[in-house]
């Protein structure tokens, strides 16, 4: 699969294993179920630093997301094409509105324009997914991003116990305007982040 073809795909799935205590692996598929990347994050960093590979052999990086410092906590994720040394944009992550309430990104290009937001479907869910650990796995997380107040993606976890499983949805971006590179990098962060709220 070529790099370009690897960014192509309306829909994605993210496959997470929990109970990893050194990492998390991360494998996304596509809508044919062929592994388009790859990441093996490592925990216990200050700075995150998440690399993304054509495959788990992690020979060919293709893209890379990293704060920019260790004292960043506005969380500001940097995404970077690795084959092209392109930044590809900013997701930058609403500190005190994520950590207490549901979750809010903003979507930033390679010139720190924002050019769209990504949010957690409702208040309530995300209180209880937050709050009542008990019952947290009956409200699996779900996003819309949107531009210019239209639907550009959809992510949505499975009710699963054992294997954290992130559908992404381009498809109602018509035009082609998310780039899609973003997009991924968003739902690895998603998948990152969930089940550590802080």
């Amino acid at each position: 699969m070529t790099h370009e073809v690897r960014f192509q795909h309306p829909r994605y799935t993210i496959r997470r294993k929990f109970f990893r205590f050194f990492g998390d692996a991360f494998h996304l598929y596509t809508d044919e179920g062929e592994l388009a990347l790859y990441s093996n994050m490592k925990r216990f960093r200050l700075r995150e630093d998440i690399r993304l590979y054509a495959d788990d052999s992690q020979e060919q990086e293709l893209l890379r997301i990293s704060t920019r410092s260790i004292f960043d906590f506005a969380g500001a994720y940097d995404v970077h094409d690795s084959q092209t040394g392109e930044h590809v944009g900013t997701l930058r992550r609403a500190g005190f509105k994520s950590s207490f309430l549901r979750d809010h990104w903003t979507l930033l290009d390679n010139k720190g324009t924002e050019i769209g937001s990504l949010e957690e479907d409702s208040m309530l869910k995300a209180l209880v997914r937050r709050y009542i650990e008990s019952l947290a796995f009956f409200f699996p997380q779900h996003y819309h991003a949107t531009m210019d107040d239209n639907p550009v993606a959809e992510y949505r976890q499975r009710f699963n116990p054992f294997i954290l499983k992130l559908d992404v949805d381009f498809s109602a971006d018509r035009e082609g305007r998310f780039d899609k590179r973003l997009g991924i990098a968003a739902g690895v962060l998603l998948s990152a982040i969930e089940g550590r709220q802080e």
